[in-house]
């Protein structure tokens, strides 16, 4: 049974047999154990975290009795989607993360989970056609994503990858510009890519990683 739990950039849950190299979940459970299918919501709080797809040993039934279990083709598609590195099993990205967004927001230390939560929120849920315009993509940090259209794009060495099915072409765009394409990494995120967040970028396809142990 294919369940529909990988992550698109644009934060749409989808059910497709390609492996992720990232799991994470939207802060609790929002799928029906007993059919293992989606119940009409799309979050549970506002904890989305990206976290390592094996953590300690712990080994667990996907969408069991527990929270949904959703995967991500990596990190900058994780971010673009909304998500934030888990303090838990992520903690040196985590910190990296929050320590970004301290230089770029100039704030006298760098933020919690709470306030990262808080604040991402409102950003991930706007509509893509509310986004601010991403002008130049030439300009934009490594790993940021953008769109025209339902189509999205990721900056990776100066130049945009689309997205195809659950993972980047790996094929640049020919154009160098876009026409009215919007940035979808949420601006906090987006942030923390400017001030220097190393984030994960896999263009083309991601091997068959080991099963989840998170």
């Amino acid at each position: 049974m294919t369940l529909q739990n990988r992550v698109t950039p644009l934060g749409a849950l989808v059910g497709v047999p390609a492996r992720g190299s990232l799991m994470g979940n939207r802060g609790g459970r929002i799928h029906d154990a007993a059919t293992r299918t989606l119940t009409h919501r799309r979050w549970a709080s506002r904890r989305w975290i990206c976290c390592r797809l094996a953590f300690k040993n712990r080994h667990r039934m996907v969408w069991g009795e527990s929270y949904t279990e959703l995967f991500f083709h990596d990190e900058a598609s994780a971010l673009a989607a909304g998500h934030r590195p888990c303090y838990e099993c992520r903690r040196h990205d985590a910190v990296a993360f929050a320590d970004a967004i301290r230089r770029a927001l100039d704030l006298d230390r760098p933020p919690g989970a709470d306030w990262l939560d808080a604040r991402l929120h409102p950003e991930r849920l706007t509509p893509l056609a509310q986004r601010p315009p991403a002008l130049d993509h030439m300009a934009l940090p490594q790993g940021s994503v953008l769109a025209q259209g339902q189509q999205a794009f990721v900056v990776s060495g100066g130049r945009l990858y689309p997205w195809e099915t659950f993972g980047w072409a790996d094929q640049p765009l020919d154009r160098q510009r876009l026409s009215n394409a919007v940035l979808v990494t949420p601006p906090t995120a987006f942030a923390a890519l400017d001030a220097g967040y190393r984030v994960d970028v896999r263009i083309g396809h991601v091997p068959d990683p080991p099963s989840p142990g998170r």
